[in-house]
């Protein structure tokens, strides 16, 4: 049996779920993010120079290709929440015990995204793992309402968020649009006492709960018993008008990441479900396995790698980097960074293959 096939069947969903996950902590954890940001911008051509600027944030408005790798962390944890509570629910779990699990979660997510992210005379709660904490409560607390309420509380707590940016009335946070002035700097003033977190802010967590919702819901759809085509019909169609709704709302509501503004958080959303749509067609439809396994492996254990990827990396690199340099030093530092950078990533994605294979997983 092959490791794709049995990947799937120790997993029991739906194998493009674990791929695109996979594939987004890859790109969180796996350092490629910043690979061609170590590169001259000048030597490099157009092609490193697009690369550059799409793995790379905005400075404020405006929408790369790494200002989505959040959104889709967000989405996928919501894909998979069906599939993992129903069967905790069908053997037997009650909501209330499952709910107790879900705040015993959540509240370890807050306190290490939090650590991770804080020094020590400092509070950060501007990360992934701070924001999840909220994100997956909101997301379970509604999950067993229809869909048309879940979409009602995902579009309620956009516009709520966009209301307060708009009619905020503290003196110097009154400005919703501008760095540093806005209702998300207020909270983060308030929560953690400093404004010295690069314009990221923590009320984040409130819109992009939406991300995680809409999560949830396609989750649902992925387990109808509906045709592949009507699936993908379904998810190509919404996100399109997503892109649409989003990119036609940046003349009034600048598409802005740092704040999750309400078009960037449709526009981002319109990505997800549109991304979602082609994993699920390559990879389910088409049977495309084998160059999905390797992402797929990496998702495995999400939690472990995105706290340890960083420390992994830096030993990697101190253990391959005095042989790279030497055998290739005649190629330039162009070359040079390029092969330890995937080097690197091969061997962190051995460690999670290792555990992968030991049926290691660490989860809270």
């Amino acid at each position: 049996m092959s490791d794709s096939v049995k990947l799937t069947q120790e997993q029991d969903r739906i194998f493009s779920i674990d791929f695109f996950r996979g594939f987004t902590m890859f790109m969180l954890a796996g350092g490629l993010g910043g690979l061609f940001g170590k590169l001259d911008p000048g030597s490099g051509g157009p092609v490193v120079n697009f690369f550059q600027q799409q793995l790379s944030h905005v400075e404020w408005e405006g929408l790369h290709f790494w200002d989505l790798i959040q959104p889709f962390f967000m989405f996928i944890v919501g894909v998979a929440m069906p599939f993992s509570f129903s069967k905790r629910w069908a053997r037997g779990d009650s909501w209330k015990k499952t709910f107790y699990h879900v705040l015993t979660r959540c509240f370890f997510l807050l306190v290490i995204g939090w650590a991770i992210s804080s020094s020590a005379t400092g509070s950060n709660l501007n990360n992934v793992m701070a924001q999840l904490s909220v994100t997956y409560l909101i997301a379970f607390l509604i999950m067993r309402k229809p869909i048309k309420w879940q979409l009602l509380v995902s579009f309620a707590l956009i516009i709520v968020s966009d209301l307060l940016y708009r009619f905020w009335s503290v003196d110097g946070f009154n400005q919703p649009f501008v760095a540093g002035h806005n209702f998300g700097s207020w909270t983060d003033m308030m929560l953690t006492g400093s404004l010295d977190h690069g314009n990221w802010v923590p009320f984040n967590a409130i819109p992009t709960s939406a991300h995680t919702i809409w999560g949830v819901i396609v989750g649902m759809l992925l387990m109808k018993d509906w045709s592949p085509r009507k699936k993908i019909m379904t998810l190509m169609i919404t996100g399109t008008i997503g892109l649409i709704v989003g990119y036609s709302m940046n003349s009034f509501i600048p598409i802005i990441k740092h704040i999750c503004t309400s078009s960037f958080i449709i526009v981002s959303g319109g990505w997800c479900l549109i991304a979602m749509a082609m994993s699920y067609w390559l990879i389910d439809v088409l049977n495309f396995r084998k160059v999905p396994l390797f992402f797929a492996v990496f998702g495995m254990n999400p939690l472990f790698i995105y706290l340890m990827g960083g420390s992994f990396r830096s030993f990697f690199g101190s253990l391959v980097n005095p042989f790279i340099y030497r055998i290739f030093g005649w190629a330039g530092e162009a070359t040079i960074i390029v092969i330890s950078t995937i080097t690197i990533a091969v061997m962190l994605w051995y460690v999670c293959y290792f555990l992968y294979k030991r049926k290691i997983f660490i989860r809270l």
